[in-house]
C-alpha cells in the first residue's frame, strides 16, 4: 500500500458523506478509522463535528497527511447512512483496491432519491396519519394531506435557492398553519391544532435530537451540544412560523 493520499481521500469522503446525511459522530469516526487501519495505517486521528471533519494519518513512510472538509449542508438519509456503513465493513473485510472502493462510494453518492411524487405522497400521508394519531377527525386528516404536500413543495423550493434551514422551517410551519386556518374557516375541517401538529411532524428534528443525546453519552460533548442547539433552533423556527399565523388569525377573527 503506497497511495496513502488516495486512502486518506477515500476515508475522508466516506466520513463526509456520513456527516452530510445525518450520521452520529461516533459512527463517522469509527468508519474512518476502520477503513484506514484496514490498509495497514494504524495511527489515525479524527476530529468530527456537524460542520467540520479533520482526518490525520501517519503512514509507515513517516509522512503525516491531513485533510479537512467543511460540511455546508446536512440532511437525514438513513438509507444512505446504512449503505455507507456497509461499505466501510466491506472495505475492511475484502480490502479492495482504492479505485474499486471509490467506484462503490460514487455509486452510493449518485444513488437517485425517491421520485418527487413519492416524496410528496410520503409527506402528505405522514400528516394524515399523525393528525389522526393526535385526535383529529377523518376530515381533519384528509385536509392535512394538502398541508403535508405544501410543506414538501415549499421546503424543496426554498432549498433549491440554498435558503437557511431556520427560515425554511419558519415559512413551512407558517404555510401549514395558514392552510389549517383556511380549512377550518371554510367549515371543511374542525380542529386547527390537530392539523398543525400532524403536518408539522414532518419538520420535527427528532433524529437530530436523538443523535445529540447519543453523542453526549458517547463523550462527544462538542458535537452533541451543536446538534442539540440545531434541534432547538428548528423547534423555535417552527413555533415562530405557526405562532405568527395563529396570532394573526386570532386578531382578525
Amino acid at each position: 500500500m503506497e497511495d496513502f493520499q488516495g486512502l486518506l481521500n477515500i476515508a475522508t469522503d466516506v466520513g463526509f458523506c456520513l456527516l452530510e446525511n445525518g450520521a452520529e459522530i461516533y459512527r463517522v469516526e469509527d468508519s474512518i478509522c476502520r477503513i484506514v487501519r484496514a490498509y495497514g495505517v494504524q495511527e489515525v486521528d479524527v476530529f468530527a463535528v456537524p460542520t467540520t471533519l479533520i482526518v490525520t494519518i501517519n503512514p509507515p513512510d513517516g509522512h503525516t497527511l491531513t485533510k479537512t472538509k467543511r460540511i455546508y449542508s446536512r440532511s437525514t438519509d438513513l438509507d444512505r447512512i446504512y449503505r455507507l456503513n456497509d461499505l466501510s465493513f466491506d472495505i475492511v473485510k475484502e480490502k479492495p483496491d482504492l479505485e474499486e472502493a471509490r467506484r462503490q462510494l460514487d455509486a452510493i453518492i449518485r444513488r437517485p432519491d425517491y421520485r418527487i411524487a413519492t416524496q410528496i405522497a410520503a409527506y402528505a400521508l405522514s400528516a394524515f396519519g399523525f393528525t389522526l394519531f393526535f385526535g383529529g377527525s377523518m376530515m381533519d386528516a384528509v385536509c392535512s394531506l394538502s398541508l403535508g404536500a405544501a410543506c414538501w413543495l415549499l421546503g424543496r423550493g426554498l432549498d433549491f435557492f440554498h435558503t437557511n434551514s431556520f427560515f425554511i422551517n419558519t415559512l413551512c410551519s407558517a404555510v401549514i398553519a395558514l392552510l389549517a386556518v383556511f380549512w377550518v374557516e371554510t367549515g371543511v375541517a374542525g380542529h386547527i391544532d390537530k392539523m398543525i401538529i400532524g403536518a408539522m411532524m414532518n419538520l420535527a428534528p427528532g433524529v437530530a435530537l436523538t443523535n445529540s443525546m447519543r453523542d453526549v453519552i458517547a463523550g462527544d460533548l462538542l458535537a452533541g451540544q451543536a446538534k442539540l442547539v440545531e434541534a432547538l433552533l428548528a423547534a423555535t423556527s417552527m413555533a415562530l412560523g405557526a405562532g405568527f399565523v395563529l396570532s394573526l388569525h386570532r386578531l382578525i377573527f
